[in-house]
């Protein structure tokens, strides 16, 4: 095999088999072309097809390093190199040897919400409410991962919950088992129990796997460096690629330090760093070097481009979210035009799903396409679509659509049966349902206590009518969401304490855009912005159905693996980037590493932006910049008016005190 087109870090990276081998690849610098080189390499240094096995963590990677490592002419895996997931090569060890651990041939596997219903039917009286249970399953899970037993994990309880998790953890385990099933954390952690309690069986894998290669290293857990160290221990072959600088998901379970842990259990560990980045200029790697550097590091990394500088870092400071929004889209249309630059190459980054609503509404309003990838469009969301019909409902008593979608949401035990009786009633009297829950008629379908649930949405929706004539549309949105006690719902139904979190952020934006409607509109009425709100959604819904050229909104998470000519980082302010949940240290390392990701995403064009001011809640407050903003060489940037009003850490903190005050304050006049 030829290697000429390789720089000499890669080549060593491809040949080097004779002993373990951490390649630290930087963003850019062709780590996928890596290992697919060094997979043909491997076999055409003897190994067989069946002996090589590559891992990464999804499936649409483990599809594209196939379709990479795929000879010339042939179509399908065949009999191809082993590439998948961890967890898919975890599950294909216990279809084998799951019979060494009790279990017998056609075990389930559970999913998250599968796991979650079956902890709320085992759990102790003070697990029982839905927050609760969620940390149950998290602690759980992370217990699972940690390689911590029900019993280690009581003698380890520090307080009563804790101990109560302990004994639900116990009870789960016990449960999996009579149900001859496993979870997703199982698919890791049980075939490392059984090569620690069988060494025949551990053998007899590695004298499958011959040789491993890992992708993304970076975002392995625990449990997934002890299955690479097992299956290794004999002296088999292991390439591992990563790069601590983009590990951005600790709260999932990946551990950046297992890079450390190779040096201890592989002494004769070979490092190799590829710096050379094929994808940014020069000016955006210095960027980029600038930043990560105030993060602590086992190995240092120069990213370095033989593109030349390229043109400065522009920093774009804006009055508002609105006028920001407006200039991100006003630029875009200025360059897709002078460089005649596909919008699909284009990019506008943030930190959080709920940001892309008023970048959406600013390229909406200059009929830029575009397309919203790692998330649901807004209007799509679970808990706008839900408030959206209660308003529509609220206006409209005959709106059916938005009656089926919220009869049941909060919860109040209407059942489908008593649904069906209504619609069955309505069609005979041709009336809607609305109206049709007002008729006696109805209440001799139904027995006693389903009338009388159906009587209590009834008023419900009476009495919204009547609260929505007599409040602008964002205090009675407001109210709406306490009345329900909507909140709490999220947090009984949603599948995490992040993902509940993340629908709190839509819905505060939700309501700081309907009062940012109202501010630029005569009528504050709940109709009229609820036909502009309708508007929109139609419009977004269409949108996120597009596939055609168009501008790509994401969060920084999912844009890691991309890459854009032109790249806005949006929404660069303190309590966003780094977000206002990360307090300590640790957690502000990984924010610094998100940042980065976004960065390095920039081929040739890369802006900063940030408000000054955003409307939250309906109420004007100020922003700062980022302070990753004034860890970035100046003499790169373009822009940068905000290094002469950079505030200490005692002026954020006294800032933050009294925001919290005045949110206390609000939230108070609120109730």
């Amino acid at each position: 095999m030829k290697l000429q087109d390789l720089n000499p870090p890669q080549r060593r990276a491809v040949q080097c088999i004779d002993r373990p081998c951490l390649v630290l690849a930087g963003a850019g610098s062709g780590k996928t072309r890596v290992i697919a080189r060094k997979i043909a390499w491997l076999l055409e240094q003897g190994y067989r097809p069946g002996q090589v096995c590559a891992l990464t963590f999804t499936n649409k990677a483990a599809r594209e390093m196939q379709q990479r490592c795929r000879p010339p002419g042939r179509k399908g895996s065949g009999s191809g190199p082993r590439i998948s997931t961890f967890h898919t090569l975890g599950l294909g060890i216990l279809q084998r040897e799951a019979g060494h651990l009790g279990y017998r041939r056609g075990f389930s596997i559970m999913d998250a919400r599968d796991a979650e219903t079956c902890l709320g039917q085992l759990a102790w009286r003070e697990v029982a409410d839905a927050d609760n249970l969620r940390r149950a399953r998290h602690r759980i899970s992370r217990w699972k991962n940690d390689f911590i037993d029900p019993a280690a994990a009581a003698a380890a309880a520090e307080d009563d919950l804790d101990a109560a998790f302990a004994r639900l953890y116990a009870e789960y385990q016990q449960q999996l088992q009579a149900c001859n099933a496993m979870d997703f954390d199982d698919l890791i952690g049980l075939p490392v129990r059984l090569f620690r309690a069988e060494t025949e069986v551990l053998h007899r894998w590695q004298n499958r796997i011959r040789y491993l290669l890992v992708d993304e290293y970076q975002d392995t857990s625990t449990s997934q460096y002890e299955l690479i160290r097992l299956l290794c221990r004999a002296g088999n072959g292991l390439t591992v690629v990563g790069d601590d600088d983009q590990s951005i998901y600790a709260w999932r379970g990946a551990r950046p330090e297992n890079i450390r842990l190779l040096l201890d259990d592989f002494p004769d560990l070979e490092v190799i760093k590829l710096e050379q980045n094929y994808r940014s200029s020069g000016r955006i790697l210095r960027a980029a070097n600038h930043l990560i550097a105030n993060n602590d590091h086992l190995f240092d990394k120069q990213l370095w481009s033989a593109r030349g500088d390229g043109d400065p870092i522009r920093v774009m400071p804006c009055r508002n979210g609105d006028d920001e929004a407006s200039r991100i889209a006003v630029d875009i249309l200025a360059r897709a035009m002078h460089e005649a630059l596909p919008l699909r190459r284009i990019a506008i980054l943030y930190r959080s799903n709920f940001q892309s609503r008023v970048y959406e509404k600013a390229l909406r309003d200059h009929s830029i396409p575009y397309q919203v990838s790692g998330g649901q469009a807004f209007f799509e969301r679970r808990e706008i679509k839900d408030i959206l019909a209660y308003l529509r409902l609220t206006v409209n008593p005959d709106d059916d659509p938005a009656l089926l979608r919220i009869v049941n949401t909060p919860r109040r035990e209407i059942g489908a049966s008593t649904i069906r009786a209504l619609a069955g009633y309505a069609a005979e009297r041709h009336r809607s349902l609305g109206a049709a829950l007002g008729e006696i008629g109805l209440r001799e379908r139904l027995d006693r206590r389903a009338w009388l649930r159906l009587q209590t949405f009834a008023e419900l929706i009476a009495e919204l009518r009547i609260a929505a004539g007599q409040a602008d549309a964002m205090t009675f949105c407001r109210e709406l969401i306490a009345h329900l006690d909507y909140r709490e719902w999220l947090d009984e139904t949603s599948g995490s304490r992040k993902q509940a979190e993340a629908a709190y952020e839509n819905l505060d934006e939700l309501i700081s855009w309907i009062g940012n409607l109202q501010a630029s509109r005569d009528d504050t009425g709940l109709e009229a912005t609820l036909s502009h709100l309708s508007l929109m959604s139609i419009l977004d819904s269409q949108n996120a159905k597009q596939e055609q050229e168009a501008v790509q909104l994401m969060t920084l998470h999912a844009s890691k693996g991309l890459e854009f000519a032109k790249v806005y980082l949006a929404g660069f302010e303190d309590d966003c980037l780094p977000h206002h949940h990360s307090r300590d240290a640790v957690a502000i390392a990984e924010e610094r590493r998100l940042a980065y990701v976004g960065i390095t995403r920039a081929e040739s064009g890369l802006t900063l932006s940030y408000a000054k001011t955003r409307q939250r809640y309906g109420e004007l407050q100020s922003c700062d910049p980022s302070r990753f903003l004034y860890e970035l060489p100046e003499a790169d940037l373009d822009g940068a008016e905000h290094t002469a009003s950079r505030l200490s850490d005692d002026e954020r903190e006294q800032r933050d005190l009294a925001r919290f005050a005045d949110l206390k304050a609000l939230l108070g006049t609120a109730d």
